[in-house]
């Protein structure tokens, strides 16, 4: 090892980061859709479980590939070179942009492209579907593989492999002027699925609730939350569909009554909305962001920061792992995926991870 040559890749690193940390985040202008509205998208975006579950589930995928985390990104091994198109949950969106530029820097020989779909948006599910459909080289994914899409995979001839790389957050967000807190996951679902429909049923002012969601199927947050907690149940028929986080985030902005739900690292830090804690009780009410909340009149100077330590311990209910979607054929692809998976457990990956919002699997 060149301890020159890591010092001056290590220093890039740095400088690169500064710069996407000094830029910031902003917001397309969207238009606000009616209720229950389909909306044609295309997503301009560029880039939970217990220690021992985490362990059980890496410790087959290290075993069976050989594979072993590698100290940095510049010391992962068997990269191969080659254009590959990859794509997936709009959860990946910070990583895209804050480490596979960073990747690309280190192995400029792994050219890494993203592909959106199409047609329909961008998600879990449309990357997975993409894989399957020989449009990707390997899949980011909010949610775990369901089985039909493992068994469309081996009527294929090939099988898939889903490889946990960090961990994150499902924040729950409101108007910053509203005079709410914090949600149990109880009024959380009932608010979803209609069952509370005005905001002084849960301690705030007499206002009809504004419930803003993604549709079922277009992203893996959207069937977390409906899986984990809204228990299988519909939307509310009064429910706003939107087609991506920065329409809702958008319409939050402007609407008193409104709230949303979506990936801690893109709405946390944002300045036109309010993060709630949320809790299996009203009296174990767990703040996603860190404390205390950063007010908007002082933002973007400061932002509110999500805090690694609820996601770590699983204190916070809407936990959750992000995941890669390996195509095991055999073929590039397979190599591709096994190097993108390895290049996120890398040390360095894990830290990357770390400053792009998200909690680290590998201490």
């Amino acid at each position: 090892m060149n301890p020159k040559k890591d010092s001056s890749i290590l220093a890039k690193f740095l400088f690169v980061a500064a710069i996407i940390s000094v830029g910031g985040c902003q917001l397309t202008t969207p238009s606000r859709e009616n209720r229950n509205s389909s909306i044609p998208r295309t997503s301009q975006l560029i880039a939970p479980a217990s220690a021992s579950v985490l362990e059980s589930t890496l410790d087959p995928y290290l075993t069976e590939s050989g594979i072993t985390p590698a100290e940095t990104l510049s010391t992962v091994e068997n990269i191969p070179a080659g254009a590959f198109a990859y794509g997936g949950s709009t959860t990946w969106a910070p990583i895209r942009r804050d480490i596979d530029s960073l990747i690309s820097l280190v192995h400029p020989d792994f050219e890494l492209t993203y592909t959106s779909p199409s047609t329909g948006s961008p998600g879990s599910g449309a990357g997975i579907r993409m894989l399957l459909n020989d449009q990707l080289a390997f899949a980011q994914s909010s949610r775990q593989l369901k089985p039909s899409e493992m068994e469309a995979a081996m009527q294929q001839g090939f099988s898939l492999r889903e490889v946990p790389v960090a961990l994150e957050g499902i924040a729950v967000v409101v108007h910053p002027d509203l005079n709410i807190d914090g949600l149990t996951t109880d009024q959380l679902r009932k608010i979803y699925i209609g069952q509370i429909n005005n905001w002084n049923q849960v301690g705030g002012p007499n206002l009809s609730i504004d419930p803003y969601t993604r549709r079922p199927g277009s992203s893996g947050t959207v069937d977390f939350f409906v899986d984990e907690i809204m228990e299988g149940a519909d939307f509310t028929q009064s429910a706003f569909f939107v087609g991506t986080t920065t329409e809702a985030l958008r319409s939050l902005s402007t609407d008193l009554a409104g709230i949303y739900y979506g990936s801690a690292a893109e709405v946390v830090d944002q300045c036109t909305v309010k993060p709630l804690a949320i809790g299996y009780t009203s009296e174990t009410l767990v703040p996603l962001h860190q404390t205390p909340l950063v007010q908007p009149s002082i933002c973007p100077s400061q932002r509110n920061q999500v805090n690694p330590d609820v996601l770590a311990d699983e204190t916070y209910p809407l936990t959750r792992q992000l995941w890669v979607i390996i195509k095991e054929n055999g073929q590039v692809e397979q190599r591709a995926g096994e190097a993108y998976v390895d290049l996120m457990l890398s040390q360095e990956g894990q830290k990357f991870l770390e400053t792009s919002g998200f909690v680290r699997v590998i201490q």
